[in-house]
C-alpha cells in the first residue's frame, strides 16, 4: 500500500488526487517496487537460460533497464505484464526499474517541465541502457499515459541525449482480439527517439484472461514476453560498447564544427 493516504495533506506528498494502484512509489522515488521479485511460476526453467548474453560483451555491471507502462487503472494490465517483463528481466541479470508515472503532469503543463515527477522520468532515461515500453491499445492507439511518458523526454537535455542509442522493446495489451497497432505505433516513436528497436515483440490479446491474481498465467503469450526479454537483454550488452560510435554522426560532426569556428572568428574580431 502507498504510504500516501487521502487524509496526508498534498503539499506534504507527491501522490495525485487519484487512487493509486497498489505499492505505488510515494515521497522520494517513482520506482514501484516489484512483488515477489524473484518468483516466476509460469517459467519453466529447464529451458530458461539465466545469463542470455554471456559472451555477447562485457558484464562488468547488469544492463540497466527502465520499463514504462500506459495505464493508471487499478488492475492494469499493461502495468502487471511490465512487472511480469521485470522479473524476467532479473532472472536474465538486468537491473530494471519501473517508473510510475501516477503524478506526472501533462507536456507544457508546469513552466520550464519544472516538476519532480518529470525530472525523475529524464534522470531514469540518461540511467538506462535500455528500455521497455508497454501499451494498452486504446481507439487503435497507444494511451496517452505512455505517450505522455514518452514526450517528457527530449532528444537533447543539456548535451545529453536520454534516449539515442539505447534498446527498446515493445509490448501492448489488449481487451479484445490480437492487435499490433500499439507495437507498431511505439516502433514508430523508437525511431523518432533515436532508439535501437529489437525486432521481437509481445502482444497480448484478451489480457483480463491471461492474469490471476496479479500473475501471468502459464501461456504462449507469458512465453513471447520470456522470448521479449531474453532479446532485450542481449541486445543491449551486445550493443553498449558501442553507442557512442553507433551514434557517431557527420552531419553533427560537420555542424559542431561549424559553431566551433563561428566561435573562434568571434573571439578574434
Amino acid at each position: 500500500m502507498s504510504c500516501c493516504t487521502p487524509t496526508t495533506p498534498q503539499d506534504a506528498c507527491c501522490a495525485p488526487k487519484v487512487d493509486l494502484p497498489p505499492e505505488a512509489p510515494c515521497c522520494g522515488t517513482r520506482v514501484r517496487n516489484l512483488s515477489d521479485p524473484d518468483h516466476l511460476p509460469a517459467l519453466d526453467r529447464r529451458y530458461a537460460v539465466e545469463r542470455p548474453a554471456l559472451g555477447l560483451g562485457p558484464l562488468d555491471h547488469p544492463p540497466r533497464i527502465l520499463l514504462l507502462y500506459g495505464s493508471l487503472r487499478q488492475t492494469s494490465y499493461s502495468r502487471l505484464a511490465t512487472e511480469e517483463a521485470a522479473r524476467l528481466l532479473r532472472f536474465f541479470g538486468a537491473e530494471p526499474k519501473i517508473f510510475d508515472p501516477s503524478d506526472l503532469p501533462l507536456p507544457d503543463q508546469v513552466p520550464g517541465d519544472d516538476h519532480p515527477a518529470v525530472k525523475e522520468l529524464r534522470d531514469l532515461s540518461i540511467w538506462s541502457e535500455g528500455q521497455l515500453w508497454c501499451s494498452p491499445e486504446r481507439h487503435g492507439q497507444i494511451s496517452s499515459v505512455l505517450k505522455c511518458q514518452i514526450d517528457h523526454l527530449p532528444l537533447s537535455l543539456g548535451g545529453v541525449r536520454p534516449t539515442q542509442g539505447r534498446s527498446l522493446a515493445v509490448m501492448q495489451v489488449s481487451g479484445g482480439s490480437q492487435s499490433f497497432n500499439a507495437v507498431n505505433s511505439l516502433r514508430l516513436l523508437g525511431r523518432w527517439m533515436r532508439m535501437f528497436t529489437i525486432p521481437n515483440q509481445s502482444s497480448v490479446p484478451m489480457a483480463y484472461k491471461e492474469f490471476e491474481n496479479g500473475r501471468m498465467r502459464p501461456s504462449s503469450y507469458y512465453d513471447r514476453i520470456v522470448d521479449v526479454m531474453e532479446e532485450l537483454v542481449r541486445v543491449t550488452v551486445l550493443m553498449r560498447p558501442h553507442v557512442a560510435q553507433l551514434t557517431d554522426r557527420y552531419s553533427e560532426r560537420k555542424e559542431d564544427a561549424a559553431k566551433t569556428e563561428a566561435r573562434l572568428l568571434a573571439t578574434t574580431r
